[in-house]
Parts: structure tokens; C-alpha cells; sequence
């Protein structure tokens, strides 16, 4: 049986939902709106009281309760967001306890995106200033409560932790004794900068404190939504077409109905769902599905292969104009001076350089739970999502119900690195459309092969880079120009074109600090309708290659060493200077490599964070394959809000990057996606990872971005470290053993 069914138009408990919390809880709670638009757009009581999405309850029992809006990925945020605001006010660590935030853009969305969003390193850097803001009016707000109540000037009054201390007498209180008689004022107090503390008064920031999300999951109570069993629960999986937009035009599941378990079949406007007893039948139905699929002409035909020479061509082809373009701080100038430049320029030198497609890889398979109410208008959905809101507004899309009939429980990700991120979030539209499907709540699962296949792709892109040299030889003009399609544009659109629908994502990390007058990065839209997405670290690792590599093909045709190189350029900026001497020093830089070994060194500023790296390679001669020994890094996050998470995602990061330098790679035929599963699409084995040797150099400046640092970072001085091992330039990543018996040969 096939039902036909079309889309409509339109500690740490990430169980504990905040409403259900404050329901039970008297005390304190603030509304914050974090500068994005007033707090009020739902209600909810407290006792007598009226509060609007408060961002933190201090109750009469002790527990201050802060909510945190950033979805948990692995990455840590979800400590040390609420650590910052915690240290601002003076809390006791001991008495937090962290809830996930509604979704809600209106009160929860990032300052850096205006929606809630997780990704681009921007969860500490996003929210970090506005947090301490609100956490210190709040603390205002209990000093004037206090001050009032004791009848003694507000400026007498300090804090110890959890409490409120009258510097004269000593006299104590604790926030849990004020809760009781505070009240919310009419007018919250103005924040200036210097009513926040000075770094030197954190307590726990910038050290290591216990992270919230990890005992749940060391005890195996955490709940990811791959995790949750509903009663009467049917499981789903939908069979998509092997081809972009293609949609299946006939159905034969005489097979599949066969299958014990097997409930029914769904016709979907972009596929064929499957809904089962067990997950086992639901898989055993899928591939017995015989499906005929419309043919899309254009995506059908494209390879991927001749799409780069394509681009590669439309890079080297300096009468294609760019729409978007852009110069780094040191050219004063409009894009025309480029040209002006080169022309003048007493000798040129040009690089080129390829990127192919990447995959997303992330451990948790794509997955969702809904159910339905009996009347069909309200919906509970379970979700590890990226972006919670989306996830809301998708499922009420697919279900044809208001936004606001739809109880999103936010479940830990096992992995994002932006796969979750998504504008459609197509897996949870599909539970969506099979709950609706089977009025029974419903768990759709992708396998790894749907992933694979369907997956949403890191940009393949071609690069052409050019220098201008004066007679000293001295570099006079940078021009990079970058042929890709543009992620955002296909996973972000809403946001895309409220950003002015400019490809920032594709020039992202083109961008240099090098003390270059005449610098330029252009785009050049390809147009292929390809599903791409942001993928960690994204184009800033790719086109970072693309620099760093040529930058240090420059340093050794001029004879010249590459730190040395980079050194003189960046004399003006002194934490690109500390990176730079800081890892030259770890890896014992020039000499530090043992015979038959070689290094290679990069550096990155992007996110706020500046980092250098050391690669230390050998070279398999016969088979091509390069093996990477060490890797040493040193970042400058700015504040380190905590130093061990930011080590950790710097590991975790290289290690993700040294899959996109040496072996990961999808590539289409026909419009089809020929890799499937981990035997084709290779991501670093423990074989494959090198010693890693990290330092943390804490500064006092604004905190930048950790988590897509290091992949950037293990791609360029892994080539730069071949090219002096081996005196050739890799050009292309992946840097696979066949391309690199090729460039021997």
C-alpha cells in the first residue's frame, strides 16, 4: 500500500525544559534580551508574578538556574557559556544549574547571526559581551535590592560567591535570601563598561572547570533523540532520489511488504518513506523498494571532474568580473589598483590550487522523533539540531500547524560540524511528514549511505592566486580569486539573502594579515545546483590552503626560510608574531625534523583567534603516502574561557583536518554521488593521527573562536611540509597517494 502524502506551504538536562522548571520554582527570574529586541514575546507565571523568557532564576532554595542557548555538540559551549555569565554575577559555580533555552530567534537568537544557530565558532564569541552585560545588571539589581533593604549605600556593598557582602560591617547575604524580597525593577539599571569586572576578578573564567554535559554522557543517561522510545512508536526511513530535486514518478513495494514489521509506504514530494515495527524492517523494506525517478537534465549530467576544470578555467580567466569582492586593512584602495599594480610590477608569479567536495562525516546518524497529538494540530518533536528554530519552523511546515502548537525537546548532537545546521532540516521534516503520515509517533533514521549520498557537500572550488614583486623583489599586490558555488545560498537561503546575498562564506579566509599594499580576494559564482552546505572550518580551511601554500612556494623559490618569510610581513601585528615564535619554538623550527622527515608551518586569523601550526610528514616513496607525525599549534584565542576545551577542539580540529588534506573526497558521475560509507570515504583512522603538541596563549582580548581552527591548521603545513620534503608543490587536496605519485612523477 502506498499513501500519498505532499509537504504543506508553508548540570546539564537538555530534558528539563525551562517552562516546566520555573512551574515549580519561586524566586528571582530576569528577562534578558541580550540586545536583540525586547523581552515579552511569550509570558509565563511565577507564583503571582508575570516574567518574560528569562534568561536566569535565582531561587529561594539556592539553585541558580541559567539558561543556555547554544546547541551541545561536543564542543563544550554548553559549560562555558553559562561559566561567563555566572563569574559576571557572582554566583556560586556549585549552585548552577544549566537548562536549554526555548527556541525562540526573538530572545535566544546570536547576536552574530540574529537567530539561533550553532556554528562558525561563534558561541563564546557571539553571545560573550552581551551575557556579562545582563549577568552584571542582574547584579546590579540584588545590590540595589539589598542596599535598600539594609538601608546602607549600594557602594558599600561587595560579593562573595553566591552572596552579598557590606564591606564595613561584614555583614553577608546570600542570593537565595534575597530572592525572597528582590523585585524586578520598572527600570532595569544602564550598564556601562565600567560596571563589568575586570578580568582579574573572574573566578572561573579562563580556568578548567568541570564540563556540565559530561557525566550524563560517561553514565550513558545523556538522551540523544536517536535515544528516545515513545510508546506505539513506528520507525521510518525514506529512500531519496540519487539525483538533486528528481522525484519518483512510480512505486513498486510488493517486495517490501514481504518483510515482517513492514506497515506501509509513503509517497513523498521528494521520495519514498518507509514506516516499520523495528528499524530492522524498516531498512529490509527500503532496499527491497523498486522506484523510477523523473530525470533532471542538467543535474543528471554533471561531473564533477570536468565541473573543476570548469572552474579552474572561470579562476585563471581575468575577464570574468567578480560580484563580491574584498581587500585586507592594508590596501587602501578600490579593486581597480589591483590591475594598476600588476602592471607596474617588475615580475608576477601565479599559483593554482583545488579543493573537492567533503563530506560532513559526523558520528550520530541524522535522525529526529515526532508525534502527533490525536487532533493533529500539535506536535512534539526530538531533535539534535544546530538550529533549533528552523527545526520548529520545518516540522510546522511539514505538519501544517502554527509554530506555536510544536514542543521542541533539544537533545544533545552527536556531532554537527553543520550537517545539523540547515535551513529545511529535511531529517526532521521527514519524521514530520511520516507522523503525519501514520498518526503514530515516528523515529526516521538516515543510514550512513542516505547521508552519504544525500549529504549536503563542503564547496569543490578552484583557486588562482597572483603576486606583483618591485625590483627588490618585495611582494607589491595579492590577488586570489576563488571559482565555487555558494553554500549558504543553498543551506541557509533565508539568511542568505538577508545578509545582501553575498558568497562571504566562499571568500572566508582569503582574507590575510600579511602587510601586502594592494590585496584583493575575489568570487566567481559557478552555478551547478550542487547541495552544499557549511562544513567545519569550511572555506576558510580550503582557501587558506590555497594562500599558505602559495605564499610558502614563494619563500622557497626566493631562497628564503617560510617563518622567516612570514615573520616579515607580519612585524606589525604582534599575536600573529607570538603564534608564529611560540610554535617555531615547540617544533624546534628549522631543525626539528628527524631524518627523512620534513616540516611545514601555517597561520591562520580568522574567527578573532590567531594560530600557527608545525607539520611534521615522511613520505612513502613507493605507495605515495604521506604519513604526519607530529603536529605542534599554538592559538591565541583571546580569552580563554576555558583552556582545556579550547585544546580539545584544537586537537579534535586537526584531526578532522587531516581528513580533508589526505584522503577525504566525494565526487559525483552523472549527477550521482559515488562514494557510500566509511570503505570509500576514508576519515582519519587512530593510525592516522599524529602526536599533538598544543598551547594555549590566553591574551587579554576579546574571546575568538576555537572549534574550526584546527582543521584549518592541519591542511597547509601538511603540504608546505611535503613540498620541503620532497621539492614538490600538492596542489589539489585530498593529497591521495595516486595524486601524489602523480606530482613525483
Amino acid at each position: 500500500m502506498v499513501d500519498q502524502l505532499t509537504s504543506s506551504k508553508n548540570s546539564f538536562d537538555p530534558l528539563l525544559s525551562r517552562r516546566n522548571f520555573l512551574t515549580g520554582t519561586a524566586g528571582l527570574t530576569f528577562a534578558l534580551s541580550l540586545g536583540l529586541k525586547a523581552a515579552g514575546a511569550h509570558s509565563m507565571a511565577v507564583g503571582d508574578r508575570q516574567i518574560s523568557d528569562a534568561w536566569v532564576t535565582i531561587g529561594t532554595d539556592g539553585k541558580i538556574t541559567i539558561v543556555f542557548p547554544v546547541d551541545e555538540i561536543g564542543q563544550g559551549t554548553s559549560t562555558a557559556l553559562p561559566l561567563v555569565f555566572a563569574d559576571e554575577l557572582g554566583a556560586d559555580w556549585n549552585d548552577v544549574v544549566v537548562v536549554p533555552s526555548p527556541a525562540d530567534d526573538k530572545i535566544y537568537g546570536n547576536p552574530y547571526y540574529g537567530v539561533m544557530l550553532t556554528g562558525g565558532s561563534a558561541g563564546i564569541a557571539g553571545y560573550f559581551t552581551l551575557v556579562r552585560t545582563q549577568a552584571a545588571q542582574i547584579r546590579k539589581i540584588l545590590h540595589n535590592a539589598v542596599a535598600t533593604n539594609w538601608s546602607v549605600p549600594v557602594s558599600e556593598l561587595s560579593e562573595g560567591p553566591s552572596q552579598v557582602v557590606h564591606k564595613k560591617t561584614g555583614r553577608k547575604i546570600t542570593f537565595a535570601q534575597i530572592a525572597g524580597f528582590a523585585q524586578y525593577p520598572v527600570h532595569p539599571p544602564e550598564i556601562t563598561e565600567n560596571d563589568l569586572k575586570s578580568w582579574s576578578e573572574f573566578r572561573y573564567i579562563g580556568k578548567d572547570m568541570p564540563r556540565v554535559d559530561l557525566p550524563a554522557k560517561v553514565n550513558g543517561t545523556a538522551e540523544f533523540s536517536i535515544d528516545v522510545r515513545l510508546e506505539g512508536m513506528l520507525y521510518g526511513m525514506v529512500l531519496r532520489a540519487p539525483i538533486e530535486s528528481s522525484v519518483p514518478t512510480s512505486v513498486n513495494d510488493a517486495e517490501s511488504s514481504t518483510v515482517p514489521g513492514f506497515v506501509k509506504t509513503v509517497l513523498l514530494p521528494y521520495g519514498v518513506g518507509i514506516l516499520a515495527e523495528t528499524m530492522e524492517a524498516a531498512l529490509a523494506s527500503k532496499v527491497r523498494l523498486e522506484v523510477e525517478w523523473s530525470v533532471v537534465e542538467r543535474a543528471g549530467s554533471f561531473n564533477s571532474e570536468v565541473a573543476l576544470e570548469r572552474y579552474a578555467e572561470a579562476a585563471k580567466d581575468l575577464s570574468i568580473k567578480s560580484a563580491f569582492a574584498h581587500t585586507n586593512d592594508f590596501n587602501r584602495a578600490d579593486t581597480a589598483d589591483i590591475y594598476k599594480a600588476f602592471d607596474a610590477a617588475d615580475a608576477v608569479f601565479e599559483g593554482h590550487y583545488s579543493n573537492d567536495y567533503t563530506y560532513h562525516a559526523q558520528m550520530e546518524p541524522l535522525n529526529a522523533v515526532v508525534a502527533l497529538n490525536a487532533a493533529g494540530d500539535r506536535a512534539d518533536v526530538w531533535v539534535g539540531t544546530q538550529s533549533p528554530t528552523s527545526a520548529v519552523a520545518a516540522a510546522a511546515k511539514a505538519l501544517d500547524i502554527a509554530e506555536d502548537k510544536i514542543t521542541l525537546h533539544r537533545s544533545f548532537s552527536g556531532g554537527g560540524f553543520g550537517r545539523r545546521n540547515h535551513e529545511d532540516q529535511e531529517f526532521t521534516v521527514d519524521a514530520a511528514l511520516l507522523a503525519k503520515a501514520s498518526r503514530r509517533p515516528v523515529k526516521c533514521i538516515w543510514s550512513r549511505e542516505d547521508d552519504v549520498h544525500n549529504g549536503r557537500f563542503r564547496p569543490m572550488a578552484a583557486h588562482t592566486i597572483r603576486a606583483a614583486f618591485d625590483r627588490d623583489g618585495n611582494i607589491i599586490a595579492l590577488h586570489h580569486r576563488i571559482a565555487s558555488e555558494t553554500a549558504f545560498s543553498f543551506s541557509h537561503p533565508s539568511m542568505y539573502k538577508a545578509f545582501g546575498s553575498r558568497p562571504f562564506l566562499s571568500i572566508n579566509g582569503s582574507d590575510i594579515d600579511y602587510a601586502i599594499p594592494n590585496f584583493l580576494a575575489e568570487h566567481i559564482e559557478q552555478v551547478d545546483g550542487m547541495r552544499l552546505a557549511p562544513v567545519r572550518g569550511t572555506s576558510v580551511t580550503t582557501n587558506n590552503f590555497a594562500v599558505e601554500s602559495f605564499l610558502d612556494e614563494i619563500a622557497l623559490k626566493k631562497g628564503v626560510d617560510p617563518l622567516e618569510f612570514r615573520l616579515g610581513m607580519l612585524r606589525h601585528d604582534t599575536r600573529a608574531l607570538a603564534v608564529l615564535n611560540s610554535v617555531a619554538e615547540m617544533a624546534s623550527w628549522p631543525q626539528g625534523a628527524v631524518k627523512d622527515r620534513a616540516l611545514g608551518i601555517g597561520f591562520v586569523h580568522n574567527s578573532g583567534s590567531y594560530m600557527a601550526s608545525v607539520a611534521e610528514v615522511s613520505l612513502d616513496r613507493a605507495s605515495g603516502t604521506i604519513k604526519v607525525h607530529n603536529i605542534w599549534a599554538a592559538i591565541d584565542p583571546g580569552l580563554a574561557v576555558q583552556p582545556d576545551t579550547v585544546q580539545a577542539q584544537i586537537e579534535g580540529g586537526i584531526i578532522y583536518g587531516l581528513g580533508v588534506a589526505l584522503s577525504e573526497r566525494i565526487t559525483m558521475e552523472d549527477g550521482v554521488v559515488q562514494q557510500s560509507n566509511f570503505h570509500d570515504y576514508l576519515i582519519p583512522r587512530m593510525r592516522d593521527v599524529p602526536n599533538l603538541h598544543v598551547e594555549v596563549l590566553s591574551t587579554d582580548n576579546a574571546p575568538g573562536g576555537a572549534g574550526e581552527m584546527g582543521v584549518t591548521m592541519a591542511v597547509a603545513p601538511v603540504a608546505n611540509a611535503v613540498a620541503a620534503l620532497t621539492g614538490v608543490r600538492m596542489r589539489r587536496l585530498p593529497m591521495t597517494p595516486e595524486r601524489v605519485l602523480d606530482a613525483l612523477a
